[in-house]
């Protein structure tokens, strides 16, 4: 604060130029002094940052957003809206940039599935929804989904007060149907694993009048993935904001058909006495939302590719050479579908390395998954450049 004055004071010596103090000088001065006194909030609070060499984990705040996502969200900050005519606008929208029926933003993936899931069960009927997820009388409740597919974001659904139906075969599936049947859920990096994959399953909704959900949370890129669900036949698919896509971590979508999304929206904000009441997205998170999905199907996918693909490629020319490691490029089917790194540390001959903590503790911090035995690494969050950094603190801590 003392420098702050100290420069206001030596301002004051300078001569009038056109009404200005110093004229230009002045203008100079105080914008230099506005960035050094710039606050650094995480080092003021001593929360330490890291280059992200994990991936899109909500536990590391996922993404970092554009410049013109950010752009979005300041220029919503300033402005009032009303949520309602802005989520209608942004949904129709969405709509004809993706080839669906309709769309809103959530917040995040696992919103859209409680509200997607409470739309289905009590369509727009505001009593039923002020009912759930205690009171499900009158309504369907169950919703089936294959013992492959239950993981713990399932608790989503049961967040809506329906109830989990668990089967593995198609027999299985088509038995478990009767009249309190709401929906049958899909989690779509579990296709492989299940025995009912994509076309039966939509095949046996369809079959049935059963609408069905996909849970595509981490599944862009590539690109595509964003229409191929809804045109598949899915009635509803649901993506996280806050990963590839690179939109607010604390939103996402929920695609599909009009007359689901708008019972959906019976149970999300602004409106209160709902199970969707706190999952708040405003004006901000909402066109940040739609601006980080425009920019995204509009990118160079094919550059950004490229891109990850010579980062990783970096990383493994710099510690291949060392005695004890093997380096294992692989992109997965499906979540989190890039260019990544397994690198394998055979401690018979390396030693105890603890090379995941050193790199977590180091200068600067550096979060990978994985063991001290296989490091697991991708680089699509990284900023440009920061590949260079952790493939020389890995080759440093393995060879010192």
């Amino acid at each position: 604060m003392t420098k702050r004055r100290d420069l206001l004071k030596a301002f004051s010596s300078l001569p009038f130029v056109n009404g200005f103090v110093g004229g230009s000088i002045l203008s100079k001065s105080v914008e230099t002094a506005s960035m050094s006194f710039r606050r650094d909030y995480f080092k003021e609070l001593g929360v330490r940052t890291f280059i992200n060499a994990a991936g899109t984990y909500t536990s590391m705040s996922g993404c970092l957003m554009n410049p013109e996502v950010m752009d979005a969200i300041n220029y919503a900050s300033n402005q009032y809206a009303n949520l309602d005519d802005l989520q209608d606008a942004v949904g129709e929208r969405i709509a004809e940039l993706l080839g669906c029926e309709y769309a809103t933003i959530t917040a995040g993936a696992f919103s859209a599935i409680t509200l997607g899931v409470a739309g289905v069960m009590t369509g727009k009927d505001a009593e039923k929804a002020s009912r759930l997820p205690n009171d499900t009388t009158g309504m369907k409740y169950e919703v089936i989904l294959q013992k492959t597919h239950h993981i713990g974001y399932a608790h989503a659904i049961r967040n809506a007060g329906a109830k989990l139906v668990i089967v593995e075969t198609s027999e299985e599936m088509e038995a478990a149907i009767n009249e309190n049947t709401a929906m049958m859920w899909f989690l779509n990096y579990a296709n492989p694993d299940g025995h009912v994959q994509y076309e039966e399953f939509i095949k046996i909704g369809k079959k049935h009048g059963i609408p069905t959900m996909n849970d595509c949370a981490a599944d862009v890129p590539p690109v595509d993935n964003l229409w191929k669900y809804t045109d598949m036949g899915f009635d509803l698919v649901c993506f996280s904001g806050g990963k590839g896509i690179r939109g607010p971590q604390s939103a996402g979508l929920l695609l599909g058909r009009r007359d689901l999304i708008e019972a959906a929206r019976v149970s999300a904000p602004p409106r209160g006495d709902t199970v969707g009441r706190g999952m708040k997205v405003n004006k901000e998170e909402i066109l940040g939302m739609y601006v980080a999905l425009e920019s995204y199907v509009n990118r160079d996918h094919q550059k950004d590719w490229e891109l990850w693909d010579y980062q990783v490629d970096h990383i493994i020319d710099t510690i291949s050479g060392i005695e004890g490691v093997t380096c294992e490029k692989h992109v997965p089917e499906i979540a989190n579908h890039v260019p990544s790194l397994r690198v394998h540390i055979d401690e018979d001959v390396l030693g105890e390395t603890k090379i995941r903590e050193k790199l977590r503790l180091g200068h600067p911090s550096i979060q990978t998954v994985g063991d001290d035995q296989s490091v697991g690494i991708t680089t699509w969050m990284m900023n440009k450049g920061e590949e260079r950094i952790v493939a020389r603190r890995i080759k440093e801590i393995l060879t010192t």
